[in-house]
């Protein structure tokens, strides 16, 4: 009998959804820099144009915030001055960077969403959807948007082959979604086991162990299949080391020769990328990987700061300096902190631990930005981690 993977909220059915929505609107585009131009609308929205070349018409796309940064680190420009000279002066900023695209050799990929969906045609060999003929020529209706500005050989894994790679395994494995979504830079999808529950810490810190997903479309990071330990009395959710990237588990998309294979050999490739991530996801979401967290958890219970319950800010302020967490980071790992020990069956009054400092740092993930949910949660497992050295340095900042 199947269990049933999605939560209350339907997040996988809509992850889905969106997923194969973006996928049917998707188009890459390979151009010499110096067909592109760089233009801003009348409403100061920056955009790309991209001339007429081999009988397809001139095109016109809005830049995103992702784009943007790439555009601008591309030119070796600072993103932050590009915001502001794009903001102030954004006509000066257009013919420098037209200028600097005349003058390049390069060929770039660009990466766009359309519209709507619409008919494949060729653009310079790549096949794409060819945007409908109302939006040609018109800068005030844009075909769609540039999403990414990235070099003629990015390796191209996109979210639908996660989902198609990972999906089969999920299913046949008692996890259940937590939470799932898209963002201009990435895909998360997290999931926590319905069997697999252990006591970390404490007697009513029950934890399930989990799995999660990465991929970005955009260059913001490689697909990667990590393990999270949830405790469930708050969900925050725990990156272990035990985590494996793309860069980790493929072979032809480490190599410069990326951009020289077939559409055939990078399928290939892709496929074999797909096997390894099924194969990983049971892997991360077996009893034994999920043993060894409850065995660290509970070391970590052991390792307590006297005399805690005194004076809270000074130990997260040690936490702070020996992580390297600025100040309003450290801020926010004191509310995750008052947060944690305000739970109901918490014991006041008790010497806090590492392992409580955990948790303090894991639930500053539930007021994070989406792009910085992971973070935190990696954050979690470097304290997890943290060597003794480091440990006695926070007990002795505190004291």
């Amino acid at each position: 009998m199947k269990h049933n993977i999605e939560n209350n909220k339907n997040s996988l059915a809509n992850l889905l959804i969106k997923v194969q929505d973006q996928a049917s609107r998707n188009a890459d585009y390979l151009a010499p820099l110096k067909d592109l131009q760089k233009t801003t609308t009348e409403t100061g929205k920056p955009q790309i144009v991209v001339e007429q070349s081999g009988g397809v018409p001139t095109q016109f796309f809005d830049i995103n915030d992702v784009s943007f940064g790439q555009i601008a680190s591309h030119a070796d420009i600072e993103t932050r001055t590009a915001r502001r000279l794009q903001a102030r002066y954004p006509a000066e900023f257009d013919g420098l960077l037209n200028a600097i695209w005349r003058d390049s050799d390069d060929t770039r990929m660009i990466r766009t969403r359309h519209a709507e969906t619409a008919a494949p045609f060729t653009f310079g060999g790549v096949g794409v959807n060819q945007p409908p003929r109302s939006q040609w020529n018109d800068a005030a209706n844009p075909n769609g948007m540039v999403r990414a500005f990235v070099s003629d050989k990015f390796k191209t894994f996109d979210n639908v082959n996660l989902m198609e790679a990972a999906l089969p395994q999920l299913m046949d494995s008692p996890l259940q979604v937590v939470d799932a979504d898209i963002t201009d830079k990435r895909l998360y999808l997290r999931l926590k086991s319905l069997v697999q529950t252990g006591t970390g810490a404490a007697l009513n810190d029950l934890m399930a162990n989990g799995i999660g997903l990465q991929n970005s479309e955009v260059g913001a990071g490689s697909v990667s299949v990590y393990q999270i330990a949830w405790t469930l009395a708050c969900l925050n959710g725990m990156q272990t080391q035990n985590k494996t990237r793309s860069s980790h588990i493929t072979s032809a998309r480490d190599t410069d020769d990326w951009g020289l294979l077939s559409d055939q050999a990078k399928d290939a490739d892709n496929h074999a990328l797909e096997l390894k991530i099924r194969d990983l996801v049971g892997v991360y979401s077996s009893r034994d990987a999920f043993d060894q967290v409850i065995e660290q958890m509970k070391q970590a219970a052991a390792d307590t700061i006297d005399g805690f319950a005194i004076d809270k800010t000074a130990v997260v302020g040690g936490l702070g300096r020996v992580m390297q967490l600025t100040k309003k980071e450290t801020s926010s790992v004191l509310d995750g902190l008052l947060d944690t020990i305000g739970q109901a069956g918490y014991e006041q009054g008790k010497p806090l631990s590492r392992a409580t400092l955990i948790n303090a740092v894991t639930a500053v993930s539930h007021k994070a930005d989406t792009d910085d949910v992971d973070l935190w949660q990696q954050r979690g497992g470097q304290l997890l981690n943290m060597k003794p050295a480091d440990w006695q340095r926070v007990a002795a900042i505190a004291a």
